[in-house]
């Protein structure tokens, strides 16, 4: 697996392109802003994109949307029914799912929004705004707030001290280093 980081600047927001290197299939995960870079990258090097994971229906999170539907046609994973019109591929609870030949497992973590979903590929989470380095996601209430810190705490951050965390926004980190220095958790 090989994952290319994308800095959305029109919201400050990550996306990432992840390839599986024996198939030359590819997804994205969060396409905030679909940039020629990121095309480049898929069509330079053949790869074939057959997913897009969606880690909660937010604008910087999914803009890029319209541009990658006019151009490729990878299916949708997220828990919204619809993204701009676009019939998603719905995703509830836990699970996994095979996606670019890749296995992706899938958590439900309600509290940032109603619809966020951390997706873990191999040693990697993607967790979109729900946990950042050192912090995570904003809520409206203190429900939302505790329900979240309640589904960090029991799906994302048991899973093994070494596994790598890409956010939606900021630098990477590791479920030890959000252990032992988050000071939310």
């Amino acid at each position: 697996m090989k994952i290319y980081f994308h800095l959305n600047t029109g919201g400050i927001c990550n996306s990432y392109v992840v390839v599986n290197e024996e198939t030359h299939e590819a997804l994205i995960v969060d396409p905030g802003n679909l940039n020629p870079m990121m095309i480049n990258q898929i069509e330079d090097n053949h790869y074939k994109l057959t997913g897009v994971l969606i880690t909660h229906n937010h604008p910087s999170h999914t803009n890029g949307l319209k541009t990658l539907m006019k151009i490729y046609s990878p299916k949708i994973y997220s828990s919204d029914w619809e993204i701009f019109d676009f019939t998603t591929t719905v995703i509830t609870g836990e699970g996994k799912v095979r996606v670019a030949g890749m296995t992706v497992n899938y958590y439900a973590v309600p509290g940032h929004t109603s619809d966020s979903i951390v997706f873990k590929i191999g040693n990697v989470l993607f967790t979109g705004d729900s946990l950042s380095a050192g912090k995570f996601g904003t809520t409206n209430s203190s429900y939302a707030r505790h329900l979240l810190k309640s589904n960090l705490e029991e799906k994302i951050l048991s899973q093994q001290e070494n596994t790598v965390i890409l956010p939606g926004h900021g630098p990477p980190s590791s479920i030890g280093a959000e252990l032992n220095f988050n000071i939310h958790l």
